[in-house]
């Protein structure tokens, strides 16, 4: 037996390890010892409470950790860089599903042992609540980032009132369990609460998935703390709170930097249909044609270069570019370049999938700035590369008041005095909308995989 004291004390340990886990994942340099805190701390968290005296038998529960743990390496040996974003939307959707597992579980059990009372089965209520909507929600958000199905926004008529009766319906099934101990009204507040999960992401597009991924990480989160409250679970509380609010803060900043309320990309749709209505300049833009550039001439401009700042997008992600471009930056820093990175907190698919990749090639932390450290530069560079970017730096999110894009804080590349644009076509990014700067005076583009581009770039460069 183990003293309540040194239980709680564990605990405590723990939570505060989680505290300096989070603090130190808000910067690339930092985040590997934050994640080692976190570790260490989860660690300490299962162990003390397999201590624990409730816990009568250790069979399955090892069996359960040992698949999972297999699962896992697997997982970590396998998964690719640029399939990140939709393995987090996966492990969402399992803690999800967990909550509505732990709240129909327990559920079973105190009934049988007569130990239901009202505040037990609120708990119970809205944990399969959030659990059912983080767990159907999070499996589309992971269909569309894998693109199992489309990543156009899903809308039709009579949308928000659907989801409204829903709602109206979960609460007044939640009512009704709570008060009657009926658990048909449980399992079908559960059904329905599946049911939204679904009917909220589908009419969210393409480039509104980076939140989406973050926002689900916040249900994920208070899924969590629900759990928590109904096991009697100090530190799963505090963890679950933890994740939760760093979660919704997240999303919040992450809309702020695309112009979008919170609640517009919850309940509108956006992204996706490519010919929006367009105004003149954009057609005469199209008129104009697009002038492609060989990469030896790339190359040569980004040699004879003052600054060259480089902005990466999904299409880096994609190609597994990113130590390619490591070396194309060593080679121009020998030469007497000034090169910068330019990262836009929505570039890729997840909050931070730009700054992971660079910090996989070990680009150094002091030549990587974010958007609005860094768009004042542009007019004072030679060369902007862009990198398999596309919605985040097009300059109709500035001027084109008629663009899904419009009102979104984008790079501006446009700026610079030259821009080389790497990609594999001219097909529209991920919200489905052209880019005006393809067809821009000074831009040119550079077509082909951005990894082989860039190889043929640190070549061409070592020549030039």
């Amino acid at each position: 037996m183990i003293s309540t004291d040194l239980f709680a004390f564990v605990y405590l340990v723990a939570g505060v390890l989680f505290i300096f886990g989070l603090k130190g994942l808000s910067h690339p340099e930092s985040a590997r010892r934050g994640n080692t805190m976190a570790m260490v701390g989860m660690a300490l968290a299962v162990g003390i409470t397999l201590m624990a005296p409730s816990v009568k038998s250790y069979g399955l529960i090892l069996i359960a950790m040992g698949l999972g743990a297999v699962i896992g390496i697997i997982i970590a040996q396998k998964i690719d860089m640029k399939a990140m974003p939709q393995l987090v939307a996966a492990f969402h959707s399992l803690v999800g599903l967990a909550a509505v597992l732990v709240a129909i579980g327990t559920y079973l059990t105190h009934k049988e042992a007569g130990a239901l009372d009202a505040v037990l089965m609120t708990e119970l209520a809205l944990g399969s609540f959030i659990g059912a909507v983080t767990f159907t929600g999070s499996i589309v958000a992971f269909g569309k980032l894998q693109e199992i199905f489309g990543s156009a926004p899903v809308t039709f008529k009579g949308q928000h009132m659907l989801n409204l009766a829903f709602g109206i319906a979960i609460v007044a099934l939640g009512v009704v369990f709570v008060m009657t101990d009926n658990f048909e009204a449980f399992l079908l507040l559960t059904i329905l609460s599946l049911i939204v999960g679904v009917t909220l992401i589908i009419p969210i597009g393409g480039a509104d998935m980076p939140v989406v991924v973050s926002m689900l990480n916040s249900y994920s989160g208070w899924a969590a703390a629900a759990t928590g409250f109904t096991l009697n679970n100090i530190l799963l509380i505090i963890t679950g709170a933890l994740v939760g609010s760093s979660g919704a803060i997240l999303s919040y900043i992450m809309c702020k930097a695309m112009n979008r309320s919170f609640i517009s990309v919850i309940l509108g749709g956006f992204g996706a249909e490519a010919g929006s209505e367009e105004d003149t300049a954009m057609a005469d833009a199209r008129k104009k044609g697009v002038k492609e550039a060989a990469v030896e001439d790339a190359a040569f401009m980004m040699a004879n270069a003052s600054k060259v700042i480089i902005i990466p997008g999904y299409g880096m992600a994609v190609a597994q570019a990113q130590h390619a471009v490591k070396e194309m930056t060593e080679v121009m820093q020998a030469k007497g370049v000034e090169v910068k990175f330019a990262i836009h907190p929505v570039a890729g698919r997840m909050p931070g999938h730009m700054n992971v990749l660079l910090a996989e090639a070990d680009v150094p932390y002091d030549i990587v700035f974010e958007m609005d450290e860094i768009n004042n530069e542009f007019t004072t560079a030679d060369v902007a590369l862009i990198i398999g970017a596309n919605d985040v730096v097009n300059p109709d999110a500035k001027t084109l008041k008629s663009s899904p894009l419009y009102g979104m804080p984008i790079i501006e590349a446009y700026k610079a005095r030259l821009v080389f644009i790497c990609k594999r076509s001219m097909k529209p990014g991920y919200a489905g909308v052209e880019n005006s700067l393809f067809f821009a005076d000074n831009a040119s583009l550079v077509f082909g995989d951005a990894k082989a581009t860039c190889e043929k770039l640190a070549a061409a460069l070592h020549d030039a």
